[in-house]
């Protein structure tokens, strides 16, 4: 049962209004397809108008495609299964949930979170799950699968409302998604592009995958300070209470817990001892010819799979909540089956963003707001925040970092660089303006996700509730974030190891 009480002030009646508004959209699943429906109807129109850019590294032009023509309708009708088959979430969720699954019904995350609740200290509760949260990056994709979940039972358990647990981590998860204290895939990815489109003025130029590195750290607490502060002083407060079965606080382990718990550890300590014999050595089975960890990112979900699967498998068998060879497969099921609005939601998900990058408008809104920011006139650090929204802007309408990055990077890059900004402060604003949106998108593809788990506790939400709910995590992060490289810039910080703010390097 639920009880809200939400305090009456100016904050709270404009997220009042934008959360009734919102919430008299549609169903999420009709959403989207309405959302394909008017990208079909706007690439007619825009193909009609004759809607084209340049592209600004290959100087080939990028036409509006009408999806609405014999070709667009038969690719409409033969596709929709390969849409819907080949949309990246799916798969991923899945296969982690076939992990998550065991480890959830067999009691190791009760038990985990117990003793987690009895160790830590309540009023650190919050940032340590930003602060996961932000760091999951690390992991690719499996921070949306797993942790954010994870914090709405974590909450649960100390007697705290979930949706704001869910809230806090899907803030760290996907608002923070750029930060982390590790290098992950994505810094090599964005610093190769970099590099091609540095060399576009100075073809000698290289940017290292750490270009970013002492920003992406400094981020990293930034952002736990600022999302633990927006959830215990906004969402909290907003959300009202929430009464769970049993009563909240610390509960005491059962000494079965406690024996499921020690087999539970066991059993990852030794996968992270294997783990280590597969990527340390320098023909280790995760490595490729060249020596790089690209298959152990590749295959980081069937990993974290494994990693949740088998300790849960352990626990069970420990603590005697999986007593026969039919267990494991009954709570992998059950699982599973509780996915099905998650499924339904991805499929019209899929389809939407399909449209839209066959449209071609995503590419020609990118290519457009490059040339909105090159023509504003402005220079030195106004222009790299109004870049930083810019990137912002642009995130709103097409989801992947990188194939953003390809188009924007070699307009603003070159130029950043003739204005006397290094390339790596370019990339770094543009990881800061690319990552604060994405939590009050409805095109992050995650997003699906995230209301199939709001909704196990609060089934009235929908897409305004949560957009609602995340709007405050947004402002934040791009107020605070947008600080910080203002700060960095005045005081000419490094960036990363060896890469400065100012073209040519000093």
């Amino acid at each position: 049962m639920v009880t809200k009480s939400r305090p009456r002030n100016f904050t709270a009646g404009l997220l009042d209004r934008i959360e009734r508004w919102g919430n008299k959209l549609p169903h999420p699943f009709n959403l989207f397809l309405l959302f394909s429906l008017l990208v079909l109807i706007l690439s007619s129109l825009a193909h009609t108008l004759g809607l084209a850019v340049v592209h600004p590294l290959t100087g080939k032009q990028i036409a509006t495609v009408n999806l609405l023509d014999r070709q667009g309708i038969q690719n409409i009708i033969t596709k929709a299964v390969s849409n819907f088959t080949g949309f990246a979430p799916l798969g991923t969720v899945l296969v982690a949930m076939i992990g998550v699954g065991v480890a959830e019904r067999s009691g190791l995350f009760s038990a985990a979170l117990k003793g987690f609740v009895r160790s830590v200290p309540s009023w650190l509760i919050t940032g340590a799950l930003v602060f996961a949260g932000v760091n999951a990056s690390l992991t690719v994709d499996a921070g949306y699968v797993i942790l954010i979940p994870l914090g709405a039972v974590l909450f649960a358990q100390v007697g705290r409302h979930p949706i704001a647990g869910l809230a806090a981590a899907f803030a760290g998860v996907s608002g923070g998604f750029s930060a982390n204290l590790f290098l992950t895939p994505l810094d090599p990815l964005l610093a190769g592009l970099t590099q091609e489109a540095a060399r576009l003025y100075d073809p000698k130029y290289v940017v290292p995958a750490t270009a970013n590195y002492y920003l992406m750290i400094g981020s990293t607490f930034l952002l736990t300070i600022i999302g633990a502060m927006v959830t215990n002083s906004i969402i909290e407060p907003r959300l009202g209470s929430y009464r769970m079965q049993g009563e909240p606080g610390a509960p005491s382990l059962a000494i079965k817990e406690k024996l499921g718990l020690k087999a539970a550890a066991l059993t990852l300590a030794i996968e992270l001892i294997l783990m280590l014999f597969l990527v340390a050595p320098e023909d280790a089975l995760l490595r490729d010819a060249k020596g790089t960890l690209d298959p152990l990112f590749q295959g980081m979900v069937v990993l974290m799979a494994l990693g949740f699967l088998l300790p849960g498998l352990a626990y069970g068998l420990a603590a005697g909540t999986i007593t026969s060879n039919h267990d494991a497969a009954r709570m992998i099921e059950e699982t599973l089956g509780t996915m099905g609005s998650y499924i339904a939601l991805a499929f019209a998900a899929s389809q939407f963003v399909a449209y839209f990058a066959w449209s071609n408008l995503g590419l020609i809104l990118a290519v457009s707001g490059a040339d909105l920011l090159r023509a504003s006139g402005l220079s030195g650090i106004p222009l790299i925040i109004l870049f930083v929204f810019v990137c912002a802007a642009i995130d709103l309408f097409v989801a992947s970092a990188s194939a953003k990055w390809a188009v924007v990077g070699p307009v603003f890059v070159p130029m950043l660089m003739i204005m006397g900004f290094s390339p790596e402060l370019t990339q770094g604003a543009y990881r800061i303006g690319d990552s604060f949106t994405n939590i009050i998108t409805p095109l992050m593809p995650y997003m699906p996700l995230i209301i199939a788990f709001a909704q196990k506790y609060e089934p009235s939400i929908g897409l305004g509730t949560l957009i609602t709910l995340m709007l405050p995590y947004s402002l934040c992060f791009a107020l605070g974030w947008t600080l910080l490289l203002i700060i960095w810039l005045l005081l000419g910080i490094p960036l990363g190891p060896g890469s400065g703010v100012v073209y040519p390097p000093t």
